[in-house]
């Protein structure tokens, strides 16, 4: 990625999720030093604070969401701040919140993309699928859904946030660290052809491999890589403070790795951090270590492979 000004939006909101705390996630990140990270690595950062939204106030369902109206308003702002930061040259760094908050940020990347008639490749690094519809969630959490409604042609989510807001098309999605998932949801992710690396892939062949595989795909298409890290693709071992942990998720060094391969494309230009839960956590140390992924996401590297160390 060219030298470009990292921009935080935080976005405190767990409206999707079905346990409390993940709202706290953008204060975690920023105690956590972020900011100073991003600044000691790009030279300037700019924090444009967290957007407001209206609070979810009881459990309100409909056709299936819960939360549906308050969702909208949310991912709305989201969106259009998300497209605002990129036209204006920077790069996104959006701080949440669940992850359904990235029907929001993917809406917003995916009009700046198709606009400028660039590609747009998706890399949601997740233990989960994040494909269900709210015909097959058996609870309606939205953060169980964001792949599912942001592909769909005939989104109601994308319809009620405003014109701008289309869908994405599948083949721009590429699933990595996939560890549980649904068996409606299943037979949905083949039917729609949806591209996953789950763990037994990554076990099998290493992490390598699958990000030289998944990384030669984006290279070739070029254009514009949106990193979307659900912090529960890392096994809770090292990151506890996640209310939707699945064990056997890519250790330390994996998952640093991946980071670091994607930065090497040059085609990485923004960022979702989110499911990050300080309720859950001890002593900081989940929004710390995304920090430390964040780090290697914008050129932090033991050795750096072009033009010596970084530190």
């Amino acid at each position: 990625m060219a030298k470009t000004t990292p921009a935080l939006i935080g976005i405190p909101t767990d409206l999707g999720a079905s346990r409390r705390g993940c709202s706290m996630g953008p204060e975690a990140l920023r105690v956590a030093g972020i900011y100073t990270v991003l600044q000691r690595l790009c030279g300037r950062v700019v924090d444009m604070g967290d957007i407001k939204g209206p609070k979810a106030t009881g459990e309100v369902f409909s056709n299936g969401y819960r939360h549906f109206d308050t969702a909208v308003a949310w991912f709305r702002t989201l969106s259009e701040q998300v497209y605002e930061t990129l036209s204006a040259g920077q790069c996104p760094v959006v701080l949440g919140g669940d992850h359904s908050i990235a029907i929001g940020s993917v809406s917003g990347v995916a009009r700046y993309c198709r606009e400028r008639d660039i590609p747009l490749t998706i890399l949601w690094l997740d233990a989960h699928a994040d494909f269900n519809t709210p015909t097959t969630s058996p609870s309606g959490n939205l953060h169980g859904m964001p792949v599912a409604l942001l592909t769909d042609p005939d989104s109601e989510m994308l319809r009620n946030m405003g014109p701008g807001n289309a869908s994405v098309a599948v083949d721009s999605f590429q699933l990595i660290g996939v560890r549980s998932i649904d068996r409606i949801e299943k037979q949905a992710v083949l039917t729609a052809g949806l591209e996953i690396y789950d763990m037994r892939r990554i076990d099998e062949t290493g992490m390598r491999a699958v990000m030289d595989e998944v990384l030669d795909k984006v290279k070739a298409r070029g254009g514009h890589l949106h990193v979307s890290f659900d912090i529960d693709f890392l096994d809770p071992l090292i990151a506890p403070g996640t209310g939707t942990q699945v064990k056997g998720g890519p250790d330390y060094r994996e998952a640093q790795l991946c980071m670091e391969m994607i930065y090497d494309t040059g085609l990485f230009g923004s960022l979702d951090l989110v499911e990050i839960n300080p309720a859950l956590d001890i002593r900081n140390q989940t929004a710390e270590i995304a920090v430390e992924m964040t780090a290697s996401l914008f050129g932090e590297q033991i050795l750096a492979r072009h033009g010596g160390s970084k530190r």
